[in-house]
């Protein structure tokens, strides 16, 4: 009753909440813990780059603009746009195939006034699409609409690969897989297709370019190109194991502030982040990722639709995939891919992206609470 009066009394305030304070309260706080320690990361890694830290505040806060205005669309009017944003992602990839800016040997970049990157459209527009192709079909999908769903699947993949690009390749890939896998497909299926998969290894070792097979053949035995290929393992691995139980305390890696460290501001910041904070920092940063991936697996679990359990199942085990081929392929297990650490890493495009798919998880478990209440 009271609650009710304060709110006729107030109109101006109810109304600044319902608009500015619509982040979901878990996602929020983990993500703030999240941002706050890979600020003490790039900060640290960025020492000796100038104005490189200002630019990590200001990405962080255009990410935080992004994620508001995401959480504010209902996934109603995103499901309308999905077949729109996958035709003009795919025509931009299309475009880059033909008209494309090439950089250090690859064709990743187009010029439409302004230089993009489309593959990061895909990211979204991907699992957007796929989502709403099952929830048309909810109740009744068949065989035909897996294989329906793989060609959407295929196409972007296949022009993304032939940039070529493969770290993008593999998050656009598994976003997609998450939504199929998610939709219902079989296990049996899964495992013939894992099986086929590995019969045809051979084949796509052959079809591979030099670089992406001379690292594997690095990960195997970095010290095979120790001052070239395996450079960057190397090094990082001695970071991450001089960094002992506590770390040796920021700013105080020996690794990064001598610059043994590659890309220690994006691609390879864990390791700046290991050497300074240890394996007990490592563990705080695992268990916080675990708490944000949870977070969202609860929220597809509880949406109210198809499309948005299918939509918010895969952009959570998305950011989940982009943790695991980070931290792997930092230590050593797994090939060096150009893939950030989420809302640790330095990088604009990427940090957007990642934030819009929070954005749209909020988007999801707001939503739905306006319609139960």
């Amino acid at each position: 009753m009271m609650s009710g009066f304060q709110g006729a009394r107030y109109p101006v305030l109810e109304t600044v909440k319902r608009r500015f304070f619509i982040f979901d309260r878990s996602l929020t706080i983990v993500l703030g813990l999240i941002l706050l320690l890979g600020c003490l990361a790039v900060s640290s890694a960025a020492w000796n780059f100038p104005g490189r830290f200002e630019g990590h505040l200001r990405n962080i806060a255009v990410g935080i603009a992004v994620m508001w205005i995401a959480a504010m669309i209902p996934p109603q009017k995103l499901m309308r746009f999905a077949v729109p944003i996958y035709v003009v992602g795919l025509s931009l990839l299309v475009g880059v195939a033909l008209f494309g800016l090439i950089k250090n040997g690859a064709r990743r970049w187009l010029n439409i006034g302004v230089i993009i990157q489309p593959s990061e459209i895909m990211k979204l527009a991907l699992p957007l699409t796929l989502a709403w192709y099952f929830q048309k079909r909810e109740g009744m999908i068949r065989w035909r609409d897996f294989l329906m769903a793989g060609l959407l699947l295929a196409l972007p993949v296949g022009l993304i690969m032939r940039q070529p690009d493969l770290g993008t390749a593999v998050l656009v890939t598994s976003s997609g897989f998450f939504v199929i896998f998610l939709a219902g497909l079989s296990w049996r299926l899964i495992i013939g297709l894992g099986v086929a998969g590995l019969a045809s290894l051979p084949l796509v070792w052959t079809m591979m370019h030099d670089y992406q097979r001379h690292r594997i053949m690095t990960l195997i035995d970095p010290t095979s190109d120790p001052l070239g290929k395996g450079f960057h393992i190397i090094q990082s691995t001695i970071a991450i194991g001089s960094g002992g139980l506590i770390g040796k305390g920021w700013l105080n890696g020996t690794q990064s502030h001598l610059e043994f460290i590659p890309e220690r501001t994006t691609d390879f910041i864990f390791a700046v982040f290991s050497e300074e904070f240890g394996l007990l920092g490592n563990g705080v940063l695992l268990v916080l990722y675990l708490l944000l991936i949870g977070r969202g697996l609860i929220i597809a679990a509880n949406a109210p639709t198809l499309f948005s359990r299918l939509l918010a199942g895969s952009l959570t085990l998305s950011i989940f995939t982009y943790v695991f081929v980070n931290m792997g392929m930092v230590s050593g297990i797994l090939p060096v891919v150009g893939v950030p650490l989420p809302f640790v890493s330095y990088g604009g495009t990427a940090f957007v992206t990642l934030s819009l798919g929070v954005g749209t998880l909020m988007s999801i478990q707001r939503h739905r609470t306006l319609v139960q209440t």
